[in-house]
């Protein structure tokens, strides 16, 4: 079972995908406003070589709120949060964790020496934003490496430096 968002109304539309093929187009009706739109699926290799791990990703590990997600990092500022209608920031999560905020931390990438590094900052969370399980004070910037787990509320982040497994 396959979960995609309405264009529209940003509600939740349902569907089986196992018996579409790769390239193949659908049209889904949404039952809560009404709209009916086409969408296209790709193969696995058309999903890999369009989508750039260049400055690593971020890996939003399932649990009871949302579904496994990949996050591709940029260069520069990536601000993560709660989706929500309205709230525009570049790193949206889709779940139903209240305690994690709209607006919840920034992943800084910089660029030095040819070396990438990672730094994460909350941005004034309610409660907080831990990494390895340690808070992090008010404008404090931290370096994170491969694999270290980042907590936002109640949902879990696991920081790759290059492309998930």
């Amino acid at each position: 079972m396959r979960k995609i968002r309405c264009p529209k109304c940003d509600q939740f539309i349902r569907f089986e995908e196992s018996r579409i093929e790769p390239g193949a187009s659908l049209i889904l009706h949404c039952d809560s406003c009404g709209k009916s739109f086409s969408v296209r699926f790709k193969s696995k290799e058309e999903k890999k070589e369009e989508v750039d791990y260049t400055y690593g990703c971020i890996i939003v590990v399932e649990n009871v709120f949302c579904e496994k997600q990949i996050i591709p990092l940029q260069l520069g500022e990536n601000m993560f949060g709660r989706r929500c209608p309205g709230t525009v920031i570049s790193c949206p999560i889709d779940t139903g964790d209240r305690s994690m905020d709209r607006m919840h931390c920034i992943v800084h990438v910089e660029e030095k020496e040819g070396k990438i590094i990672h730094k994460v900052e909350d941005y004034d969370s309610l409660v907080g934003t831990f990494v390895m399980n340690e808070i992090l004070q008010k404008k404090e910037k931290r370096i994170v490496n491969d694999s270290e787990i980042i907590t936002l509320g109640a949902t879990t982040l696991i920081l790759k430096t290059g492309a998930p497994d």
